[in-house]
């Protein structure tokens, strides 16, 4: 019984490492295909529409004046900026005050949301801030994200095609100088990214939104079931996507990468964020992330090793498989989203890969999330606040 179950193990580590070796090759596929498309797309002419920004926010993040100033510098000729917040004595609001000192002639405004509307109170606070916005393209986008003077006008570009209902873009992490902060910034570059261009380019298109990025029409929203219906949800950024993708309208993955400058997380914080962020991928897409256990190559490819007791050509199959992990790796994230900090961070590609196998089988162990210090049941994709 012992020698049947190390075979069928052997041949799983094998199917794991074939699997795995083709995902890779379709990640590279992918990012060709993302980069030929943007290499060729054409501006589109015409008026470029009024915009509004909504910023929710809660606690501060790091760096995050340099990421509120710097959407006021756009090449834009008009937009507003609307920030939100729930609690009127919000850290934050000091940094908005003083954004208003220093751009007295950008349309800034703070809105205080007391109402609690939901367990998501971003989404509550996006509820109130929509109705204080003048115009009707909107964009959210997380309190953290830092952009390039041209950020508006790119991402607004796409949205003047009717058949376009959301654009949405990747992003990369400027890590803080700790392991947990180079474990995030390096998963998003390797590993989050690359699996959003292999959806799009599998699926045709992609059918959800970043947080990095939700550019829309008040329209469309409306259409949607605005934000009142997607409050308890706490993917809402996927959740949003897929319901304006239901319209039947195309959600446009831009070419504009923007920063995230990521906090000084230690090794408990950075596996609570990848517990949360796995849980609620989990019950976002289920099947897709079941299937993720044929994309963890470094895994399969020890076991492979392992099972064997080192046969010399399974190391063989360890080095391709390890090979091409390492071509993704710096295929998208020097090569699509210009991360600098990739190459010198290659090192710490095992470990991480390893941890998202770990975070992966403990993600289907419960049903539980915190996210900024609150903790949450999550159940089908929408949150119930778990009383301190």
């Amino acid at each position: 019984m012992i020698e049947l179950t190390i075979r069928i193990l052997r041949v799983v580590s094998i199917l794991g490492c074939i699997a795995s070796s083709i995902y890779y090759f379709v990640c590279l596929v992918a990012a060709a295909s993302f980069r030929r498309l943007w290499n060729s797309a054409t501006s589109v002419r015409g008026p470029l529409p009024p915009v509004s920004i909504l910023k929710p926010l809660k606690g501060t993040d790091p760096d995050i004046y340099e990421s509120f100033r710097s959407h006021c510098l756009q090449d834009y000729p008009e937009y507003e900026i609307i920030f939100g917040v729930s609690d009127p004595a919000d850290p934050a609001i000091s940094s908005v005050e003083q954004l208003k000192r220093e751009f007295p002639e950008r349309s800034i405004q703070l809105v205080v949301c007391p109402t609690i509307l939901g367990a998501n109170v971003k989404v509550s606070n996006l509820d109130h801030m929509v109705r204080q916005a003048r115009f009707d393209c909107l964009i959210v986008n997380d309190s953290d994200i830092r952009v390039e003077r041209d950020y508006l006008q790119r991402i607004i570009e796409p949205l003047m095609d009717d058949h376009n209902g959301m654009v949405t873009c990747l992003y990369r992490g400027v890590a803080a100088p700790t392991l947990g902060s180079r474990l995030e910034a390096l998963g998003i570059s390797t590993d989050f990214c690359p699996g959003v261009l292999v959806a799009r380019s599998l699926e045709g298109g992609i059918r959800f939104g970043l947080g990095s990025t939700l550019a829309f029409r008040r329209r469309d929203l409306d259409r949607a079931g605005g934000f009142q219906a997607i409050v308890d949800y706490l993917a809402d950024d996927y959740e949003l996507g897929r319901r304006i993708a239901g319209l039947g309208l195309n959600v446009v993955l831009s070419d504009v990468i923007v920063e995230t400058h990521l906090p000084a997380y230690g090794l408990a914080g950075f596996l609570t964020h990848q517990m949360r962020w796995a849980r609620g991928v989990r019950d976002a897409r289920l099947g897709g992330y079941i299937g993720l256990a044929s994309t963890f190559g470094l895994m399969w490819g020890l076991l492979n090793v392992i099972f064997t007791h080192g046969a010399p050509w399974l190391w063989g199959v360890l080095g391709v498989v390890a090979l091409l992990r390492v071509t993704v790796a710096l295929t998208v994230g020097k090569g699509v989203l210009c991360d600098n900090q990739v190459l010198g961070q290659l090192w710490l590609l095992p470990l991480r890969d390893l941890i998202a196998v770990g975070v992966w089988i403990a993600s289907f162990a419960g049903h539980t999330v915190t996210w900024r210090g609150d903790r949450f049941t999550l159940k089908k994709g929408r949150l119930t606040r778990i009383a301190p």
